[in-house]
């Protein structure tokens, strides 16, 4: 069993230049002191105390937004968390997402929030243009065996041959080359993910069936928009680290009424302000500190001593855009090179029961175009488990071609799309929908994408980043990701602030032993690689 030091560490903090606390104490007397101005005084009035905490706005509500203003508002501070039109409490990840294994921090916030949100461990498929593919089982109930072999073994392939399977072996030298370093993301960042597999031998079947299929749902894109550095940190984290790793549990209601409600009502009860409908349009900030000093809404300014932004990549773009700040820096400048990713939700209700064949089916082959995922209502949300007819839904990602249909239109082709998959589908009536559109609302991981992406610090001392889009060395992916990245900029104000303790980050699973060992192997051949003469003239 893991010594609790491996479980639980303090986020890496930023350049030396911000790290200005030294020997500092996470006891929780050392908190009170820092909160109450060190003093034993008693009679302060409530207004005082509020006067002397310091101020920290948050802009966005979303999982890096609440996780930041979660442990903000633990630390005393003077938290007001700015939402840009979505509503407070609205995850920044759109449809129906899974909770994986790895989730540790997630799962703990669940825990001291005491709710309990989740389905059971459930077993999922995939399928590609030519039917059923893959059936994943509840991996942690199998034997466990190292990485990758469990995966390989227990997975149950439907139609692809194990010759097929064998070509995805090699592609294990890249997983171990690729550590999630810096230089690692530099070096596969700039090639594709088809690119990738062809590289390390992939067969053309595992190609268009397995892998093509699961970036499409999960990096939200066909391969060959995806980059390879992407592929390779999201495929070590859910599949490839840790056997159990692919186990997923859903919400049993929406991830706004079981989690971000009752978050954002425990919020309010710690004196966070929550303001709706508040866009951000620029930052005032001291010529001489260099310090922001407000944050502007149109007309309303909110004065701060730090401020995290927990947006996506459009919003935070369309903010740089309007700000004479923002618009200066070269950090933020090359933001606007990013780009978001489509997503059409369809939640239909049918006049029948249909059978649909797991809680969560990921599909892809609509002409190569997107993927989708579809979910069977009435077993993950309780609120459908007694209805006597179906109810689904399919989230569509990279829906440039479904986004601007009429819900005519859309339930027509949906319906077409997933008969391929639902049997008896076709022969169902829809009773009612409900079509959500959200234009580039997921973050698009495209090859070269690295370099225009911030870091946690930026080149104002007391604004903070967070966001799944975020750079950092922490290794997770998705809902957990974000959410890891509001702690981490909750630490960075912490630290910059001089007040309050570091929230603890949950680290992920330390690799396998062969696993590292085989790193450590790499590195060394790299190491003596790189001193060889002209190593670095030909092109990587």
């Amino acid at each position: 069993m893991l010594a609790m030091s491996k479980w639980f560490t303090l986020t890496p903090f930023m350049s030396n230049r911000f790290s200005k606390r030294v020997g500092f104490s996470n006891s929780p007397g050392s908190v009170r002191a820092h909160v109450n101005g060190g003093g034993d005084d008693t009679n302060n009035s409530k207004n005082n105390d509020k006067k002397k905490k310091k101020k920290v706005v948050v802009v966005g509500s979303g999982w890096a937004g609440l996780g930041a203003a979660h442990h903000l508002c633990k630390q005393g501070f003077d938290v007001t968390v700015l939402d840009g039109g979505d509503g407070i409490g609205t995850p920044d990840n759109v449809g129906i997402q899974g909770f994986w294994y790895p989730y540790k921090n997630i799962f703990s916030l669940v825990d001291e929030l005491a709710i309990k949100p989740f389905t059971s461990w459930t077993r999922s498929a995939q399928y590609s243009g030519e039917g059923l593919e893959v059936e994943f089982p509840v991996y942690q109930e199998l034997p466990q065996l190292p990485t990758p072999l469990g995966t390989l073994y227990h997975t149950q392939f439907v139609r692809l041959p194990l010759v097929d399977r064998l070509t995805s072996l090699p592609l294990m030298a890249a997983v171990i080359d690729f550590d999630n370093t810096d230089v690692a993301w530099k070096k596969y960042d700039s090639i594709t993910a088809r690119e990738l597999f062809k590289r390390f031998g992939c067969s053309e079947r595992l190609y268009q069936d397995i892998f093509g299929p699961l970036l499409q749902v999960g990096l939200f894109a066909p391969a060959e928009q995806c980059s390879a550095a992407a592929t390779l940190g999201l495929l070590y984290y859910l599949t490839l680290a840790h056997q159990k790793h692919f186990d997923v549990a859903f919400c049993c209601g929406t991830t706004k009424q079981k989690i971000f409600e009752p978050w954002v009502g425990s919020l309010k009860a710690k004196s966070c302000e929550m303001l709706e409908d508040k866009k951000v349009t620029d930052f005032n900030f001291d010529e001489e500190t260099g310090c922001v000093t407000e944050v502007v809404c149109g007309n309303e300014t909110y004065s701060v001593d730090a401020v995290v932004v927990a947006v996506g990549i459009t919003t935070l773009q369309e903010t740089i855009k309007k700000s004479a700040a923002l618009c200066k820096r070269e950090e933020f400048l090359k933001v606007l090179n990013l780009a978001g990713i489509d997503v059409v939700t369809v939640k239909l209700w049918l006049d029948r029961k249909v059978a649909i064949p797991n809680p969560s089916n990921a599909c892809a082959g609509f002409d190569d175009l997107f993927g989708c995922t579809i979910f069977d209502l009435n077993v993950i949300h309780d609120e459908h488990k007694d209805d006597t007819e179906t109810v689904l839904e399919a989230d569509f990602y990279h829906a440039n071609e479904l986004l601007p249909l009429n819900d005519e239109l859309v339930t027509e082709k949906v319906i077409s799309y997933l008969s391929k998959y639902i049997n008896d589908l076709e022969s169902a009536c829809v009773v009612a929908k409900e079509i959500g559109r959200f234009p580039k609302r997921l973050t698009h991981f495209f090859p070269g994408s690295y370099k225009y992406m911030m870091r946690g610090s930026t080149s104002f001392p007391n604004l903070f980043m967070a966001g799944d889009w975020i750079i950092t060395r922490h290794g997770s992916w998705l809902q957990e990701k974000s959410y890891v990245t509001g702690l981490e900029a909750a630490n960075r104000v912490v630290d910059y602030l001089e007040e309050g303790s570091f929230a603890k980050v949950i680290p992920v699973e330390e690799d396998e032993p062969h696993i590292e060992a085989l790193r450590s192997l790499n590195r060394r051949l790299n190491e003596i690689i790189s001193q060889v003469p002209l190593s670095s003239y030909f092109l990587q």
